[in-house]
């Protein structure tokens, strides 16, 4: 007999994974249901228990509002659950294939701890197939429990933007999947309690799984297509962002910019599903193209200093540049697969001296994960070449005369995020 699922108040729920995605969904959950918050980092539980969010995603406020949230590193605590939400990390490593680490080793850690009738859903981006694929057979083998028999699954892709003050969790509609129609119910209901915009309940988890990916590849190839036509108009002496303004006169034309294509989604997902193409034998030209395209933006900027540069009559070699900003967008600190580091190896190749300023970042993490030591407050009148990478409200505050002083006299000003008046800068994408 299969096993029966866990009624709503019997609900004892666990959020593994308190990053970006995990920590606001488990401040949720908290509030409604007794929810544990689990990581690995020890250090990142003991500032939440501080009530402090080093991410800036849940104020403290939130955090104490949460009065049915625990939070432990401890794995033996899981034992304590019955319904357990993964949302840690998909990266890609060097290559650019996916790297299923993390989820492989949360799945181990949720399958020593599962009982029978206990649900297990991931939010984690991956592939159409990776949730029955990969995770399933690990929840098995560490539980020694059959699945759809005496445990279930679900998905329900995180759609969370960090920094995004509008767009919140409770305010983005919820896609929802599950294992058997039951669970997929359950799943569907759970999420209906905290998610204010409603819930779009898919037919199977691998639907779910392809909404997900295919959210962000969609950008991506948009994207891609925008930074391809600058880089045309570029050679053709043609103000990109004049000739975006003047098309999106058009009622149905798309308001994609060019610039950056980093962090965790973006730059990431099309790389996922590409490699379960690849699996079936299918080549995704469009996707691929899309993702060299934006892969070379930071070159392509670079490249662009350093004629500014050149037609000021500096040589790159005896050069120093300023890069304002590091994240991988405005206004939060998030670093993960910013691509503002292409600009400065790029720059590095031209034998360019770089400092990097980013009031977000925290300095020690910058230097651990990219080898960058940030400069806390740079010089006036001593660059050559002051590029605006991200658009950080402190930066954008300053004007074209603010960052201008930042230079030497005449040092040309390049605008990555086009949002200062093209006429007062010396170069935008």
């Amino acid at each position: 007999m299969d096993a029966p699922l866990p009624k709503p108040e019997q609900i004892r729920l666990a959020v593994v994974g308190l990053g970006y995605v995990g920590l606001p969904l488990a401040v949720a959950f908290g509030r409604r249901l007794p929810t544990l918050g689990f990581d690995v980092n020890l250090a990142r539980i003991n500032e939440l228990e501080r009530h402090h969010d080093h991410t800036l995603e849940v104020p403290e406020a939130a955090l104490r509002e949460a009065s049915q949230l625990r939070f432990s590193a401890d794995a033996g605590r899981l034992h304590e659950c019955n319904v357990y939400v993964v949302t840690v990390p998909t990266p890609i490593d060097a290559y650019k294939r996916p790297d299923l680490r993390p989820l492989e080793a949360a799945s181990r850690t949720v399958g020593e701890a599962l009982s029978r009738g206990d649900v297990v859903i991931y939010e984690s981006t991956v592939y159409p197939g990776a949730t029955e694929e990969v995770c399933v057979p690990i929840l098995e083998r560490e539980s020694g429990l059959v699945f759809n028999r005496d445990f279930y699954v679900g998905y329900s892709p995180e759609r969370i933007n960090p920094g995004d003050q509008e767009h919140r969790l409770e305010t983005i509609t919820k896609v929802t999947s599950g294992s058997t129609e039951d669970a997929a119910r359950f799943v569907d209901a759970l999420y209906a309690r905290i998610v204010s915009a409603g819930t779009h309940r898919a037919s199977s988890i691998r639907v779910a799984e392809g909404a997900k990916v295919i959210e962000n590849i969609q950008r991506d190839v948009n994207i891609a297509l925008i930074n391809e036509l600058a880089q045309l108009f570029d050679r053709l002496g043609i103000d990109t962002q004049e000739v975006l303004a003047a098309a999106g006169t058009k009622w149905n034309f798309l308001p994609f910019q060019p610039g950056l294509v980093g962090g965790h989604c973006i730059g990431v997902d099309p790389y996922y599903l590409t490699h379960k193409a690849q699996q079936v034998g299918f080549h995704t030209d469009v996707i691929l193209a899309g993702r060299r395209t934006n892969d070379g933006m930071g070159q392509h900027v670079a490249r662009r200093v350093v004629r500014l540069i050149q037609k000021h009559d500096g040589h790159p070699a005896n050069c120093r540049v300023l890069l304002l900003g590091l994240t991988f967008k405005e206004n939060c600190p998030d670093l993960r697969n910013t691509r503002v580091t292409d600009i400065v190896d790029e720059l590095a190749e031209y034998g360019i001296a770089v400092d990097v300023h980013d009031p977000w970042v925290d300095a020690a993490q910058a230097r651990e994960a990219y080898g960058l030591a940030l400069v806390e407050t740079p010089e006036a009148a001593r660059y050559d070449a002051v590029v605006l990478a991200v658009a950080h409200r402190q930066f954008v505050e300053m004007g074209t005369t603010g960052l201008r002083r930042f230079g030497k006299p005449g040092t040309p000003l390049f605008d990555v995020k086009g949002v200062l008046p093209g006429a007062e800068v010396d170069g935008r994408l």
